[in-house]
């Protein structure tokens, strides 16, 4: 491993390899520069916290190899798909007037700022690249045209269709039968189809709809499958085999099962990605998030409850793959935590993780193990070990302060009426009046104040939340 950040002895990584179903040690297939690719949002509407889960996910793993690779040696591509019927809907529906490709074009610029400024707040670092499905039409069109020259896809009924028996070892990422496959990719009957399971590289647009000059010799407009556009952008900007692909554990089957089979059968590779790494499924109060539940929460709805730090904590707390809930009491935990470390981090960091912490997220990304380390730090040799850490790991304090201070009530008396009362406390606690210390204590308390009390007196106050 390199590493220009310091001269600190550092951990070999281990990840859990979706392939393999193992977890394996990290060796890149070029140490100067690791490449890692994850499927983004579709940008129709504000990213639900789902959505935020992976970014999360995979930001820390984004500083993680930064930091063991450095960050000039570390590559990381975070798609946003901009062709979908639901934007077609949404931009039809929102501009009328307009011509549909100007209106599209409102829509997803309007998104992706709205999902731009979410995971700024959330602490998240912008990606290396951020490549726009419809700004790699020509690395699709090229793509399916050496699938159907090589007789892995073929064209019907202005359709252009992958031919998974062509593959042998088609399935083999999800490592299901071929009956939960035909189950879980909804299968479209078509009598165009030379088998249930091929499925669409390229179709034909329908009128109104956004369409290209298709490739495979079709002369109609039509626009692509979504499967091969992660292949053609992974391909554009990592090369055609890479490091790590990752996403949620959704997105297994169909979708990046089908961008191994297109990626390899154009490539004549036995490799797409050498790592895959899925996170887990997140609910919302013990049930599955839908809008028909009425469990349906944006980030955006969240911050305007809480700040971004705490949101990021409370995804952490939970192993990325293990299956998360999502509950105002574990906010509230995350909440509490973070005010603990920040009231005891030292103001002057030191420029990297505490190495306990490092051990832990080169575990696979064992975020609650890096957590129970970060609260051993709290002592008075961690402090500065802690403030570094929090650092790494996209924690800030201001969005946190700034969030306590507006939830702060207004006092029902002057500050100087309280410090006056606190100090006629002191003075009752010299004489051992204790009677009257608790009075005292109890008087302001209800006024709004509570006093924070160690063994050496009170230390402070503060308006009682």
């Amino acid at each position: 491993m390199m590493s220009g950040t310091n001269a600190q002895a550092l951990p070999e990584l281990k990840l859990y390899n979706t392939l393999s179903r193992t977890k394996e040690v990290f060796t890149p297939l070029d140490p100067a520069k690791v490449r890692m690719y994850v499927c983004g949002p579709t940008v129709y509407d504000f990213a639900h916290i789902g959505n935020a889960r992976p970014v999360i996910v995979f930001d820390v793993l984004y500083r993680l190899l930064r930091h063991l690779y450095g960050t000039d040696h570390v590559k990381y591509v975070r798609n946003i798909t901009d062709v979908d019927d639901k934007i077609n809907a949404r931009a039809a529906s929102e501009h009328p007037g307009l011509d549909l490709n100007e209106a599209i074009a409102k829509v997803t610029f309007t998104t992706e700022a709205q999902f731009h400024d979410d995971l700024e707040a959330l602490g998240v670092l912008h990606p290396d690249v951020e490549p726009r499905a419809t700004e790699h039409i020509a690395e699709m069109r090229q793509l399916i045209e050496m699938l159907v020259g090589s007789g892995h896809a073929y064209v019907a009924e202005d359709h252009v269709l992958f031919s998974v028996p062509s593959m042998p070892d088609y399935g083999k990422l999800s490592n299901r039968p071929l009956d939960d496959m035909l189950a879980g990719a909804r299968v479209d009957v078509a009598p165009y189809k030379k088998d249930a399971m091929d499925f669409v590289l390229w179709k034909p647009s329908k009128p109104g709809e956004p369409g290209w000059p298709s490739p495979a010799g079709i002369t109609a407009p039509g626009r692509p499958g979504w499967h091969i556009e992660c292949s053609a952008m992974s391909w554009k900007h990592l090369g055609e085999t890479f490091d790590i692909h990752g996403g949620g554990i959704d997105l297994v089957f169909p979708h990046h099962e089908n961008e191994v089979a297109q990626s390899r059968c154009a490539f004549h590779s036995g490799l797409m990605a050498k790592v895959w790494m899925h996170n887990g499924f997140l609910q919302v109060e013990g049930e599955k998030m839908s809008k028909s539940l009425g469990n349906f929460i944006t980030i955006r709805q969240l911050l305007a409850d809480w700040p971004g730090p705490v949101l990021r904590l409370n995804m952490l707390k939970t192993h990325y793959r293990q299956p998360i809930d999502w509950t105002v009491k574990g906010l509230e935990e995350s909440a509490k935590t973070l005010e603990q470390w920040f009231d005891a981090a030292a103001p002057d960091a030191y420029p990297r993780p505490a190495p306990a912490v490092l051990e832990a997220l080169a575990d696979d990304l064992n975020t609650p193990k890096a957590i129970a380390e970060m609260h051993a730090l709290r002592d008075h040799a961690g402090k500065k070990a802690l403030a570094g850490t929090l650092a790494f790991l996209g924690f800030e304090a201001a969005p946190l302060q700034e969030w306590a201070a507006a939830r702060v009530p207004e006092l029902s008396i002057p500050a100087e009426e309280v410090e006056a009362r606190i100090h006629e406390r002191i003075e009752a606690r010299r004489n051992r009046d204790w009677a009257a210390s608790d009075r005292i204590r109890d008087e302001l308390l209800a006024l709004g104040v509570a006093l924070k009390d160690n063994k050496d007196g009170t230390t402070s106050w503060e308006p009682k939340r």
